[in-house]
Order: structure tokens, then C-alpha cells, then sequence
């Protein structure tokens, strides 16, 4: 029985031994370079073509390897015919001629307070997207600036449409300010504003309205529709007054109720439509 036992010991070791040596060297060669942890790092970052195209909403991904084949499709400016071609989120991506996006589209309007830049940069201390960093996981970015002092309204988004209406520069997006000046505005200095008939470096500056705010000569509200506050610099500037508050209280029909200093939130299903239809 020991004899016995101890032939199939040394009859079965070896079998077994490369048996198991086997399935090592098939497991170890073979499903584990599929899931490396490199490819699933790059998961994160990078994604298929025709997935995100698919993603977008344009069409299915069998569909979208057809529009890539036919050159309808490019990256950074580049036709990208290759199949299983890769791309990052924040590549520019365009189906016939057109900019796609496969994210939810996000809209966060933010009460900016004091002390924060408007910029995407990570090199310019405290900026607005510290602010909205929790609000979505979409990739938005704010439209326009305000000046690190500013204070007031700012819309984020990743809609390049709405983008679009806002820095179209025949139409635009009206947007309201409440000004303070270092010394009352003459009333000459109003009129001058209020009809154009101010011509800076050979540029004829307009503004939508203006007008004393509850009779305080040193109060403005100003509607303009420019992105950026760099049209309320040169101005005042222009006529020597000093701007000693900037604070923008309405983007077109969007206002800062209910939304403290430093605070955001979502627009409303009803307030996107209406911007969407500006």
C-alpha cells in the first residue's frame, strides 16, 4: 500500500507540478496583460472614438466607425480615419464640421464673492472653479470674466452653443451691473454714455442702458452685453472716474436670488430653455 502510494506520488508530482506550471504561465501570460493597470489608467483619461461619439448622442457606435471610415470625423483638427482610435475628454471633436461633446450638458450659475480669478488655470491661486468644483463632474468652464475683486454672477458650462450666444459678437447676452465710483457721475458723463458718443482709441463704446441707482450719483446700473468687465474699465477710466465696486446682478433673465455670496446651483429645466432660446 506504501509502495503503491508513493509510485502514484512519483507518477502524479510531475504531471501535477507541470500541470499547475501550465496554468500558471497560460493565466499569468494571458488575461493579466488584458486588465494591466496601465489600460485601466488610461480608461480614465482616454476613450474610444466611436464611443464618444456614440456618447454624444450623434449616432451608435457601429454607425460612428462608418463616419470615422468616410473622414467625417476629426481631432484637434485632424481627419481621423484609424479604427479604435483614442481621444480625451478634452480634445476638440467635431462630426461633420460640427462640435460634439459626450458629457450630460451642465449649467451652474455661481455668486462670485471677492478674491477669486476667473480662470481654468491651477497657477493663479484661489479661482472660480475652487467654487464650483463639487457642482458637476461634466467639464464646464465659465463664460466671461469678472475681475478677482468683482463680485456677482457667473455662468458655467460645457454647451458650446450657449457659449456661442454669449460671445457672438452681433447679439450677445445682456448682462447687468451695479457699479460704485470713487466720486459722483456727472450727468453730462451719463448722457455721454447712454448715447455713444464716446469714442475710445477710434472705437465708438455703446452700452444697452445706464442710470443712477436710487438717485446715488456715485451708484451705476450698467447693461451691457460683453463677456468681460473690461468694457466698465475703459469707460470710467475714460471720463477719470475710479471703479470701486463691480458686482454683476443679472445675467439676460438670470438673477442672484436665492444664491448667498460664494454659493451656486443648477439652473432650472425653464431657465436653460430660455437661454437656449435668446
Amino acid at each position: 500500500m506504501s509502495k503503491e502510494s508513493g509510485q502514484r506520488k512519483g507518477k502524479s508530482a510531475p504531471k501535477g507540478g507541470k500541470r499547475d506550471h501550465k496554468k500558471k504561465f497560460v493565466k499569468g501570460n494571458g488575461p493579466t496583460k488584458k486588465k494591466a493597470t496601465p489600460k485601466k489608467a488610461n480608461d480614465s483619461d482616454e476613450i474610444r472614438l466611436n464611443k464618444y461619439i456614440a456618447n454624444s448622442g450623434v449616432c451608435s457606435r457601429r454607425d460612428a466607425d462608418l463616419h470615422i471610415a468616410t473622414g467625417l470625423v476629426t481631432v484637434n483638427g485632424k481627419v481621423i480615419t484609424e479604427m479604435g482610435y483614442k481621444v480625451k475628454l478634452e480634445d476638440e471633436v467635431r462630426y461633420d464640421g460640427g462640435r460634439i461633446n459626450p458629457e450630460p450638458k451642465a449649467y451652474v450659475l455661481l455668486n462670485k464673492p471677492k478674491g477669486f480669478a476667473t480662470t481654468t488655470s491651477d497657477h493663479k491661486g484661489k479661482t472660480v472653479m475652487d467654487l464650483v468644483a463639487n457642482s458637476t463632474s461634466a467639464r464646464i468652464k465659465p463664460i466671461g470674466r469678472l475681475g478677482r475683486n468683482s463680485t456677482g454672477l457667473l455662468l458655467f458650462t460645457n454647451d458650446d452653443k450657449v457659449v456661442n450666444r454669449f460671445t457672438n459678437s452681433n447679439k450677445g447676452v445682456e448682462r447687468l451691473f451695479h457699479l460704485e465710483l470713487d466720486r459722483n457721475l456727472k450727468l453730462e458723463d451719463l448722457k455721454k454714455i447712454r448715447e455713444g458718443g464716446l469714442r475710445v482709441e477710434g472705437k465708438t463704446i455703446t452700452v444697452e442702458e445706464i442710470d443712477y441707482v436710487d438717485n446715488k450719483k456715485n451708484e451705476i446700473g450698467i447693461k451691457v452685453k460683453n463677456t468681460g468687465n473690461t468694457i466698465l474699465h475703459t469707460i470710467f477710466e475714460y471720463l477719470k472716474y475710479e471703479l470701486v465696486r463691480i458686482d454683476c446682478v443679472a445675467i439676460a433673465h438670470l438673477t442672484k436670488k436665492d444664491i448667498p455670496r460664494g454659493h451656486w446651483k443648477h439652473l432650472t429645466e425653464q431657465e436653460i430653455n430660455t437661454l437656449k432660446m435668446m
